[in-house]
């Protein structure tokens, strides 16, 4: 399955601006915690609706989706290493097993237990 969470952030930076740059650095350093769109608007430097416009115009989702697809690529890092789904959902900043279930299926196609036990993982991601 391709879509959205197959967006690789190394594609566009050239045609990012450095204000979004610079808010995908802090999304990419910080993907675990709590980050609002107001935080993500001021080290932009830009106020929330320019920011949002210009984050979905450059990037081509909302800074939600963004942070959520970062999350998950993380996920299926740690599941790949063998990291208990409970687990992972807290190291990666989903509020519990159910929520990190809800967003990887939606993004993978798969639940996080049938990605861990499937025998070529690269097939269900």
């Amino acid at each position: 399955m391709t879509g959205v969470f197959d967006y690789a952030p190394s594609d566009t930076t050239a045609v990012m601006s450095r204000a979004i740059r610079r808010a995908v650095a802090l999304i990419e350093s910080s993907f675990a915690q709590p980050v609002s769109l107001a935080t993500l608007a001021a080290t932009a430097g830009l106020s929330v609706s320019r920011f949002a416009t210009l984050f979905r115009k450059e990037v081509g989702i909302s800074p939600h989706r963004y942070v959520c697809m970062v999350r998950i690529r993380h996920a299926k890092r740690l599941l790949r290493d063998g990291v208990p789904p409970c687990e992972v959902a807290a190291e990666v900043g989903f509020f519990d097993q159910s929520h990190l279930g809800r967003h990887f299926r939606r993004a993978v196609g798969v639940t996080p237990g049938h990605f861990t036990s499937c025998p070529s993982r690269e097939e269900a991601a």
